[in-house]
């Protein structure tokens, strides 16, 4: 079990006094670390989760299934009901799948086989050197605006935010002198907490576009709802993420974390320093930007052409083609490849072995994760297995139904109902899909737009994205942050993200309202607002 002090034997840094708010953070913190370590805390959820199933199947738990006949994953009568692991075919089930809920856990294959294009990047000293060349001269404000705010754009391509561009930014705040736990928070706020917000349109807005048009049917069967529907509202969105995530950062996360000791970390940070480019850094980092051209330029050939051999070949798009399904492979190919050029260069990289020992140092480093994700993929597994999490995102909806408001303080109660339910169903589309067929045809029966209805559930669904042990990268921003803090605990990581999404909650749903309802804007091209029949 990880030791913890007490709330009142932690000091925040620059001042002996402390704000309520401060203290309730370090309650929070202490009453998480009194938890085992994160491994064995995974391992008991697993367990706990075969019990309930069993509690609940005893018991008769279920609910009506609110999707409509024929819909994929809907039983033949109509009902959910628990799945009990304790039984004699639930053991069957546990003992025959144990290896590949393991090995189909998404974020393994994601993380590792990133890695490897990542780590001859990193060994080779191009990260380093990149980093310092774009940070050295940037103040702390600065700094910490660019970290959010590029977390929020890598949602694009969502496994370069969790996998490069987090564990990146806690190495940037460390070499600044800064705390490094505060740089991963920043970075992990604008990632995850920021999901649905952004500049661009990602692959998540076709998915959850298609799951509210079916839902919309229900009521108007030739409703249409596009993947752009949201977009103005994720504009502005951005820019109201990054405003707060920074603030939160530097006012009340940063103070709180304090000043960094070095040896709390459990690996070796020497490579995590601040200097001036030399010379001969410039010239490498000249021929990696020419060979980051390179790449680019090919890629795109592969993607912006009609004929592009990436696209998707049925429909000639972009959505649902293997450039966006494949964009782990196109991450190892991005960074290897100037990782490579610089470490040629600059005399890091001389042959294939030292790309072969970059590459086994970035894997030897993943222990730890390897052995929390076996634990953490059993977990997500039993819990999607039994349906409890379904049934709990029903449920849910059914009581926010009950209150039967019809004024627009109802979408508060919808933003605060999908957060909650986000703790238990981390999968965005998984708890859409359910909550979709109840809710959409709900509000447009009390004259709300399915474009506004999904706006909302955006927002619900991200901001507690990172405080919740369900979200599927969790566990590798657990392994992150024990980098730099040996002996971290669950409730350490979660009282750092706690402020973020309040702030963000608070923020974004203010923003939702006056968009909306007082200044009457559009979420999306061409999205309307209420709906009549």
């Amino acid at each position: 079990m990880t030791t913890s002090a007490s709330p009142s034997d932690v000091q925040t840094a620059g001042s002996g006094k402390k704000t309520a708010f401060t203290r309730f953070l370090d309650t929070v913190e202490w009453l998480g670390n009194l938890l085992p370590h994160p491994i064995t805390l995974f391992a008991m959820f697993a367990l706990g989760v075969v019990v309930l199933s069993g509690i609940a199947s005893y018991f008769g738990l279920s609910v009506v299934d609110p999707r409509p006949e024929g819909a994929a994953g809907r039983s033949a009568d109509g009902v959910i009901h628990v799945v009990n692991l304790l039984s004699g075919e639930g053991l069957r089930t546990i003992v025959t799948s144990l290896v590949t809920n393991f090995t189909g856990f998404a974020p393994l294959g994601t993380v590792l086989v990133a890695l490897l294009g990542v780590g001859i990047a990193e060994h080779s000293g191009l990260l380093s050197a990149a980093v310092r060349g774009m940070v050295l001269q940037a103040s702390k404000r600065t700094v910490t605006v660019i970290v959010v705010f590029a977390g929020i754009i890598s949602n694009t391509a969502s496994e370069l935010g969790y996998v490069v561009l987090i564990p990146m930014a806690a190495m940037i705040f460390h070499s600044l002198g800064r705390h490094p736990l505060a740089g991963l928070a920043a970075a992990f706020a604008g990632v995850s907490g920021g999901y649905s917000a952004n500049l661009f349109l990602g692959t998540v807005d076709p998915l959850l576009s298609g799951i509210t048009e079916s839902a919309a049917h229900m009521v108007d069967p030739n409703y249409v709802v596009g993947p752009e529907v949201n977009w103005f509202f994720m504009i502005a969105s951005t820019f109201l993420i990054t405003a707060v995530g920074s603030w939160v950062t530097l006012a009340i996360v940063e103070p709180k974390l304090g000043k960094y000791d070095n040896s709390e970390a459990s690996v070796d940070l020497s490579q995590d320093k601040m200097t001036d480019l030399t010379d001969t850094e410039k010239r490498g980092l000249k021929f990696a930007g020419i060979a980051v051209l390179g790449v680019c330029s090919l890629l795109a050939l592969t993607i912006v052409p009609e004929w592009g051999v990436l696209r998707n070949q049925a429909t000639g798009e972009v959505a649902g083609s293997p450039f966006l399904k494949g964009i782990v492979a196109l991450i190892v190919v991005f960074f290897a490849i100037p990782g490579f050029v610089y470490g040629k260069v600059v005399g890091t990289i001389n042959n294939d072995r030292d790309v072969i020992d970059a590459m086994s140092k970035s894997m030897s480093t993943m222990g730890m994760y390897i052995v929390l994700v076996f634990f953490a993929a059993q977990f997500v597994a039993f819990f999607s297995m039994t349906n409890l999490g379904t049934i709990f995102a029903v449920l849910g909806a059914e009581a926010l139904q009950s209150i039967g408001l019809t004024g627009p303080l109802l979408f508060f109660f919808f933003i605060l109902m999908c957060g909650v339910v986000n703790l238990s169903l981390g999968s965005a589309s998984a708890q859409w899909a359910v909550t979709a067929p109840i809710f959409v045809p709900m509000l447009m029966l009390v004259g709300y737009a399915p474009e506004v209805i999904q706006a909302a559930y955006r927002i619900g669904d991200s901001v507690t994205n990172i405080i919740t042990p369900m979200m599927s990268y969790f566990g590798l921003i657990v392994s992150f942050a024990t980098r730099y803090k040996k002996d971290l605990g669950i409730g350490t990581l979660i009282a750092t993200m706690i402020p973020y999404s309040i702030f963000f909650f608070v923020g974004w749903t203010a923003l939702f309202f006056l968009w909306v309802f007082v200044a009457g804007l559009p979420v999306g091209p061409g999205a309307a607002t209420y709906f009549s029949m």
